[in-house]
C-alpha cells in the first residue's frame, strides 16, 4: 500500500484487520473495575480472540480462572487462558486445563513462564512437570484437542543460545499441536519481517501475530525490553513525557498506530494488543487502522 505525500496518514485504510487483546487479572474490586471496562470498550471491535495472563509460579492461578470463566458467562468474546510450566506438576496442569475445557475454554496460550524472583530469575522444571513449552504444548493436546498460541521472538529471547535454537524452539512448539505464535513486542519492523522471513525458511507456515505494546510508561518499556531494541527516535519521541501521562498516552497511541500501518503495508493483517487493562490507546490504534464496531 502506498499513499501520496499529500494524504493524510491513515488515509484509506479500510478495516480489513483482524485482532486480539491481552488482559491480565484483577487484584482489588478497582482494578477488577478497570478491566471490565476496558473489555466493555473493545468487544465491539470483535476481536478474534482476548487473553489473561497467568503470573509467575502460577500466582494468578484462581484470578486468571476466575476471569476466564467470567468472560465465558457474560460476553460473547472468545478468551485465550495463559498457562505455564512454572512451579506445577504435569497433574495440576491436567487438572487446570481440564476445569478450562468444561468451562467452554477452547483456547489456550502455553508459555515455559518466566521464574518466581525467589528462584533467582533461573527456570528449573518441576520434578514432575513440563521442562519446555513445546512439552507443555504436547500434554495440552494429547489432553484435549485446544487452540494453542504459543509465544515467538524476533529480537531472539534473553536465554536462547543463538538465534537460530530460538527459531529451532518455536518450530518444536508448532510442530507439537500450536496454532500460532504470538510476538514478543517490538518496535522495529524490519526486525518483525527478517524474523518472517527465517521462519519461513524454517519449514514454519503457522500464522505469527505481532504484538502491540503502546507506551504507558517508557521507564516500564525499558525494563521490559530485554533483547527488543528501542530506537532512537523513540527514545527522543518519549523524552520528557515520563510525569505527563495524557501527552504521552496521545503520542503513544500514534507511535503503535504508525508501527501498525507500516506493518499493514508489509501484509500483516492480525495484531495483538498487550492492553495492560487499559481500553483508549488500543481502541484509539485500532479506530486509526480502520477498524469500526460491528453490529
Amino acid at each position: 500500500m502506498t499513499l501520496p505525500a499529500t494524504a493524510p496518514l491513515f488515509a484509506d485504510l479500510p478495516g480489513d484487520i483482524s485482532v486480539s487483546f491481552e488482559f491480565f487479572p484483577p487484584k482489588s474490586e478497582k482494578m477488577e473495575e478497570q478491566l471490565w471496562d476496558a473489555i466493555t470498550q473493545l468487544a465491539p471491535l470483535q476481536p478474534s480472540f482476548v487473553s489473561v495472563t497467568y503470573g509467575a509460579g502460577g500466582s494468578t492461578r484462581e484470578r486468571t480462572h476466575a476471569t476466564v470463566a467470567r468472560i465465558v458467562r457474560e460476553t460473547s468474546l472468545v478468551p485465550a487462558a495463559h498457562l505455564t510450566c512454572v512451579s506445577a506438576s504435569k497433574a495440576e496442569i491436567a487438572e487446570v486445563a481440564d476445569q478450562y475445557w468444561e468451562a467452554g475454554v477452547r483456547h489456550l496460550v502455553a508459555l515455559r513462564g518466566d521464574p518466581p524472583p525467589a528462584d533467582g530469575g533461573t527456570f528449573v522444571p518441576h520434578p514432575q512437570g513440563y521442562t519446555c513449552a513445546a512439552d507443555l504444548v504436547a500434554g495440552l493436546m494429547a489432553r484435549h484437542d485446544f487452540d494453542i498460541s504459543v509465544a515467538a521472538y524476533p529480537e531472539v529471547h534473553p536465554e536462547a543460545a543463538s538465534a537460530q535454537s530460538d527459531l529451532d524452539n518455536l518450530k518444536r512448539k508448532l510442530d507439537a499441536g500450536a496454532n500460532r505464535a504470538i510476538t514478543q513486542f517490538f518496535f522495529s519492523t524490519d526486525a518483525y519481517f527478517r524474523f518472517l522471513d527465517k521462519a519461513l525458511a524454517a519449514g514454519i507456515s503457522a500464522p505469527i501475530l505481532p504484538g502491540i505494546m503502546p507506551v504507558t510508561s517508557f521507564a516500564a518499556i525499558r525494563r521490559m525490553s530485554a533483547n527488543t531494541e528501542i530506537p532512537a527516535w523513540m527514545e527522543a519521541m518519549f523524552e520528557g513525557l515520563d510525569d505527563r501521562p495524557g501527552p504521552r498516552a496521545l503520542v503513544s497511541a500514534v507511535a503503535a498506530a504508525d508501527l501498525c500501518r507500516r506493518l499493514y503495508a508489509g501484509g500483516v493483517r492480525d495484531f495483538h494488543f498487550y492492553t495492560l487493562n487499559k481500553a483508549e490507546q488500543a481502541y484509539a490504534i485500532c479506530h486509526l487502522l480502520g477498524l469500526r464496531p460491528k453490529g
